[in-house]
């Protein structure tokens, strides 16, 4: 896939104990040196992630199923609406 053009991520959980992390120390990229590319640009840099849902009081969560529609119907209904 890599040879394709595809992107490819790799997770690694670590201590947060350790500061010096190098990429040729993470035990999958040396189990699988033939997916890889033979120079790793490095590890991506750390972030933090802020990520909220904000929720209204005395609400209930929106539950319906979709389903489809003919092209035809679609196309009326949006005309109604």
């Amino acid at each position: 896939m890599l040879r394709m053009g595809c992107k490819a991520y790799l997770a690694y959980v670590m201590n947060p104990g350790t500061k010096d992390v190098r990429v040729r120390d993470i035990r999958t990229v040396c189990d699988f040196l033939g997916v890889f590319p033979e120079e790793l640009s490095g590890l991506p840099p750390n972030r933090e992630v802020e990520f909220c849902i904000e929720l209204y009081e005395n609400t209930t969560p929106v539950s319906i199923d979709s389903y489809r529609m003919a092209p035809k119907d679609l196309k009326e209904l949006k005309m109604q609406l």
